[in-house]
């Protein structure tokens, strides 16, 4: 299968690298040096300590025509907006779109007349440079439908499954994007101000607390159960990216603005639609804003 994918971050290059192996894929990236450092050098993956490196085709992003049959959205949810003029070319691709949080439902929408899946990743991956990618944790990627339905298309996307890049489709998308989410919510801003890895939300009791509280914040909000299968799914993601950094606090790190408008945004949107108070996250949210505007000085 002809695949492109729009985006040269962690999770663009992690893709990239997997499906590489049984389909023909293009990965589009923002900028000039890093498409021709991946197309002279190749894509280099890390994973427990043992490197590969396959070539790539590799273009800037304004090369990207739409020709594929599927085409991977990769770039984090704020740089959505960047790629709207894309979505109204004359195209046959149909899309998965990547992104964290719910917030951009509505953009996607607006998108008329072609496939659209969605998907959440639940691999750790970290960025070395422009062509190096480190899989820190093994995860799953779930699919599901949002607009279009094209069965041959998923079925081909999980056929592509490996050991160690599995697929998994979902039949309610509002379900699978809803649970992610509360994992996002809970894991990065808690991570991001505290400056530990993912495991140590669960390995300290404190930190643990301090997670089980936001998860009853967010089960309410989200309308999930709160049977106990909320917090479990939050330990094992924990688990699964032990020695992971989360994307947010790597953010904060380096100074770049950090999603959080795109997934605690959203729960605090829709908690003041039904006039539910949750004050552990929305305090989170401000402490994120806060450390955000303390890098960008």
């Amino acid at each position: 299968m002809k695949i492109g994918i729009i985006g040269g971050g962690s999770i663009g290059l992690l893709f990239a690298h997997y499906l590489n192996n049984n389909n023909d894929v293009s990965v589009y990236v923002r900028t000039q040096d890093q498409a021709e450092m991946l197309a002279s050098e190749g894509l280099v993956l890390q994973k427990g300590g043992v490197s590969s490196c396959n070539q790539i085709n590799a273009y800037t992003i304004d090369q990207w025509s739409g020709s594929e049959e599927l085409t991977i959205i990769a770039v984090k949810q704020y740089h959505l907006s960047t790629l709207k003029h894309l979505f109204k070319k004359n195209i046959k691709t149909s899309f998965l779109f990547l992104q964290n949080g719910m917030g951009h439902l509505k953009l996607l929408d607006d998108i008329n007349e072609i496939t659209i899946l969605l998907g959440v990743v639940e691999h750790g991956t970290l960025k070395v440079n422009g062509n190096k990618v480190i899989h820190t944790g093994a995860g799953i990627t779930k699919i599901a439908d949002f607009k279009g339905k094209q069965q041959s298309l998923i079925q081909r996307i999980i056929a592509s499954s490996t050991e160690d890049f599995p697929f998994d489709y979902v039949s309610d998308y509002y379900s699978m994007l809803s649970q992610k989410l509360l994992a996002n919510a809970v894991i990065n801003p808690i991570t991001a101000v505290l400056k530990v890895t993912n495991g140590e939300l669960i390995h300290n009791n404190f930190y643990f607390q301090v997670v089980k509280q936001m998860v009853k914040e967010l089960t309410l909000v989200l309308q999930l159960e709160n049977d106990g299968s909320a917090l479990a799914y939050v330990e094992s993601i924990c688990e699964k990216t032990s020695e992971n950094r989360s994307s947010m606090l790597k953010d904060i790190e380096e100074g770049r603005p950090t999603e959080v408008d795109a997934i605690l945004g959203y729960v605090l949107t829709v908690a003041n639609e039904n006039r539910l108070e949750i004050p552990i996250t929305e305090g989170f949210y401000q402490l994120i804003k806060g450390l955000e505007l303390k890098g960008a000085k």
